[in-house]
């Protein structure tokens, strides 16, 4: 929990390292030779601890009387233009955020901040994005619904497996070969070379310390 809680203090608090990811993973083939199955567009994902947000009335009280209102990130999809073939690969990720609040009365507009980063290799934070969505209840209304997105670029060279990585992993192998059993992914050259061509779009809340440490620990 404490390398998550990092990783979501990193993304909501704007620490910035320097990274992109792809979806990729292997898959064995009848247990005699691995085929890659890999994309240049970023896997989307939203990061432990900041899908959901909770607004106290009161700042410091966090007692569950004191919540004004409480809202979470869902249907979170995502497009990607990988067929272009472009130098620059785009994705785009749009999500709903559906918001519930404890006093009814009057009609009342809810404004909360949300981020998008693009992660590569699962740590290192490459842009970061912030935008807003916007939350409208009527009069007599607890919830509340509106749509959101993020979008963000990938370089297409750097996202790609160079061929010799790819051709260790993909390379058939037969049942008795001294290398039959081995994972190409434990040879240490091939998995950084894995994780540099990995990216991902993350999206999420952004939260204030004190947010992300309620999250964490509810």
């Amino acid at each position: 929990m404490i390398n998550r809680l990092r990783l979501a203090v990193f993304l909501t608090m704007g620490i910035a390292l320097a990274g992109c990811k792809t979806a990729g993973e292997l898959v064995v083939d009848q247990g005699v030779g691995i085929s890659a199955i890999r994309t240049v567009c970023p896997a989307v994902g939203v990061p432990n601890y900041t899908g959901d947000i909770t607004v106290f009335r009161v700042p410091g009280d966090t007692s569950a009387a004191n919540i004004d209102l409480t809202a979470a990130i869902t249907n979170l999809r995502s497009t990607c233009d990988d067929a272009t073939g472009g130098d620059r690969v785009y994705s785009n990720a749009t999500f709903d955020v559906l918001a519930r609040r404890i006093d009814t009365r009057g009609a009342r507009q809810v404004t909360l901040p949300y981020y998008s980063v693009v992660l590569r290799g699962g740590s290192s934070v490459v842009t970061k994005r912030i935008g807003q969505v916007t939350l409208s209840f009527a009069d007599g209304q607890e919830r509340a619904q509106a749509r959101a997105q993020a979008g963000a670029y990938v370089d297409r060279a750097e996202a790609t497996l160079p061929q010799d990585i790819r051709d260790q992993i993909t390379r058939r192998r037969k049942a008795g070969d001294e290398d039959a059993a081995i994972d190409p992914l434990s040879d240490p050259a091939v998995k950084a070379a894995v994780a540099r061509a990995t990216f991902e779009l993350l999206v999420g809340f952004q939260l204030t310390e004190q947010q992300l440490a309620y999250n964490a620990t509810r």
